[in-house]
């Protein structure tokens, strides 16, 4: 790996960099608030990314009591009312995740993963961030789910969600990310918004909502231009500035229903160019009396 100074990073990961600002649109967050979020420095992410990043901002971590990725589940019914049908275990799921259990494993399309070899070794080991399973065997043992919820202590409200998941198996983070609503400029009603640091920027993936068959919830980062639901990277520009780059051959769509009794199961599917590259099925159970 090629190091390239502390403002810049890794060869690696700068080159991505410039690529966002080759092809991506300078914004205000001002006036885009939605691509706001987390960034990442120019090395680690880790586990204990949330911890620093709550300091810096002035948030206070929520790590008792009700924790879950939704503080309110209905805030998504807002000129969606077709959400009020899905089932209350779903709901329970996303307001009280902390009391749930986590297990998963993947599917890799045979042409992809060779690639997910590549950008592990690359990049999600280094900097334990977005470490995407390459094997069934590496959850047999299972994963941790810390769940802590980022308070505004001037409010009192909840402004996002961190959580935070790993592999006790290999000891890797999965994923490292927040959780929110957020409106884009090109869908009608809220979306769920995950947002993954990264090296002087981030990775956000806006999903939109939308009731599925049986009760079951389907969140789905499908789009096709700028200011819709889908999956964006931004580079921080500084001066409230980020140049942000839609990415509309990358789409996913997480499938979220109840289950056996105190279960609750979600099938995760992400395509590229059309192509199903990786799915992943998850089973939380509830551990709550």
């Amino acid at each position: 790996m090629i190091w390239l100074g502390d403002k810049r990073g890794y060869l690696t990961d700068w080159t991505t960099q410039q690529w966002v600002r080759a092809t991506g649109r300078k914004v205000s967050l001002a006036t885009n608030a939605w691509l706001d979020g987390p960034c990442g420095g120019t090395t680690l992410i880790g586990r204990d990314f949330f911890e620093t990043y709550a300091k810096r901002q002035g948030l206070e971590p929520v790590e008792s009591g009700v924790r879950g990725l939704l503080a309110d589940f209905s805030l998504l019914e807002v000129e969606n009312p077709q959400l009020a049908g899905v089932d209350e275990r779903v709901r329970s799921f996303y307001e009280h995740t902390a009391v749930f259990e986590l297990d998963g494993w993947s599917e890799w399309h045979g042409l992809f993963r060779p690639l997910g070899g590549a950008l592990s070794a690359l990049f999600s080991r280094r900097l334990q961030q977005l470490n995407v399973p390459l094997s069934p065997l590496d959850t047999a043992r299972g994963m941790s789910s810390k769940v802590v919820p980022l308070r505004d202590p001037a409010s009192g409200t909840i402004r996002e969600t961190a959580w935070t998941r790993e592999l006790h198996a290999t000891g890797n983070v999965i994923y490292a990310g927040s959780y929110s609503i957020t409106r884009v400029p090109r869908h009608p009603s809220p979306c769920v918004k995950v947002v993954f640091p990264l090296p002087n920027g981030n990775g956000i993936v806006v999903m939109k909502a939308e009731a599925g068959p049986g009760g079951s919830l389907l969140l789905r980062s499908i789009g096709s231009r700028f200011g819709e639901p889908g999956f964006y990277f931004t580079v921080q520009d500084g001066d409230g500035m980020v140049t942000a780059r839609y990415v509309a051959s990358l789409k996913e769509q997480i499938h979220v229903y109840a289950a056996e009794a105190g279960t609750v199961r979600a099938d995760h599917t992400l395509w590229i160019w059309g192509i199903g590259f990786l799915r992943i099925h998850y089973r939380m159970r509830s551990s709550a009396p």
